[in-house]
């Protein structure tokens, strides 16, 4: 008598080149946050397709329940994202996308075919399992304000409410056939920083009579970079970096001001908070200190990523069921940030790693990147090690 082991592999491996065929669609015609008309129009039709019941929220969202035919109040859910990045794929795939300047160069296109499939799989064996599979295609995972955020605020955590949610991303840096976990602290939160000092301008044989912006504003980099080194706790991984910097003069002229965007991220919220008022206070009062004006920004972005210790054992443990001990790794902190976050400040949470690389087939590129790209077989793993998380976290 086969296993419920047994079952999902037949069925991954079943619908395999379906998933693939699903996920180089979705590659071709790439959408960007908050404008996946066409995506979510072609996950419903799959649910609709199989009758799985769903409901649109957060404009593009599409979330979907299948009950399993046993009795059981226990409610999972599952988790991909749709969206794609404003990025210029390299030209020569066959499945490249069709659409200039925008790719799914993080993949997201990876994560909703992926859910898609894990749907069949469930589907299928809806009359060996009991309880209720919540799946949530989500928009907007790569801008602000985060389309988890607009979920949750809808009410996607309710009605029925899931006692977890489990979800997952492709990681180009481990191979293709192994996945990554991590209990506890996994990834940073992220804020977005603006910053602009204004001085007075002029010639630069002169600057005794200019106020000079670029000057005070080296001044403030240096200081601020104190913040982490002088003020953070070195138990708290913490980053500030400076990405953009404009001071639109030249080799003779001061200009009348400099702007700048950066990023913060670490992995406390209590000390997040007060590094925030740290870094404006010393921006402004070194700016005022040296006759200029610093207007200083921070648009507070994601939380900090915590996957719960008891999920996330477990879903590790039955990932080492399901593909053997040698394939499941343990995961350093990441401090990229991900809007699965929101859910894990919420609910019980594992978001683990899916392994998409191929050093062979030199199929390594990082995501956001655009030479992005994975080594398919990992869509059979992907779509069966997820489903069976699933049943095994239902109790199956």
């Amino acid at each position: 008598m086969s296993t419920i082991k047994d079952q999902v592999q037949q069925l991954a491996a079943r619908f395999f080149d379906q998933t693939v065929a699903e996920r180089r669609h979705l590659h071709q015609n790439p959408e960007l946050s908050f404008e996946e008309y066409n995506t979510s129009a072609f996950v419903a039709e799959q649910l609709t397709a199989l009758g799985i019941p769903f409901e649109v929220m957060a404009g593009t969202g599409i979330v979907g329940l299948i009950r399993g035919d046993k009795s059981s109040e226990q409610v999972i859910a599952l988790r991909a994202d749709m969206d794609a990045l404003p990025i210029q794929e390299v030209e020569g795939r066959v499945y490249g996308s069709n659409k200039e300047g925008v790719m799914h160069a993080c993949g997201h296109d990876v994560h909703t075919a992926s859910l898609l499939g894990v749907a069949r799989i469930l589907h299928a064996l809806r009359a060996s399992f009991g309880g209720t599979i919540k799946l949530i295609f989500q928009p907007g995972e790569e801008r602000l304000p985060g389309g988890a955020s607009l979920l949750i605020k809808e009410g996607v955590l309710e009605n029925p409410s899931p006692q977890g949610i489990i979800g997952q991303h492709v990681m180009p840096f481990i191979e293709t056939g192994k996945v990554g976990f991590r209990a506890g602290k996994y990834m940073a939160s992220c804020d977005e920083l603006f910053m602009t000092v204004k001085g007075k301008g002029g010639h630069g044989a002169h600057p005794h009579q200019n106020i000079d912006p670029i000057a005070i504003t080296a001044q403030i980099i240096t200081a601020l970079q104190q913040v982490v080194s002088r003020n953070a706790d070195p138990r708290t991984p913490t980053v500030l970096s400076w990405g953009k910097i404009v001071g639109n003069g030249a080799t003779n002229i001061i200009p009348d001001e400099v702007y700048l965007e950066g990023t913060f991220r670490t992995f406390d919220e209590a000390w997040r908070a007060d590094a925030h008022q740290k870094m404006v206070k010393m921006a402004t009062s070194i700016a005022e200190g040296m006759g200029a004006v610093c207007d200083f920004e921070v648009r507070k972005g994601y939380p900090y990523l915590i996957n719960e210790e008891v999920i996330t054992n477990a879903s590790r443990a039955y990932a080492v069921e399901y593909l053997g001990k040698e394939n499941v790794l343990d995961l350093d902190i990441w401090p990229a940030a991900e809007d699965f976050s929101y859910y894990s400040q919420e609910i019980d949470a594992c978001f683990y790693r899916l392994g998409t690389g191929n050093k062979a087939l030199g199929i390594e590129s990082a995501v956001h990147t655009p030479t992005f790209d994975i080594d398919e077989r990992a869509l059979e793993i992907s779509i069966g090690l997820m489903a069976y998380i699933a049943l095994r976290q239902l109790g199956e």
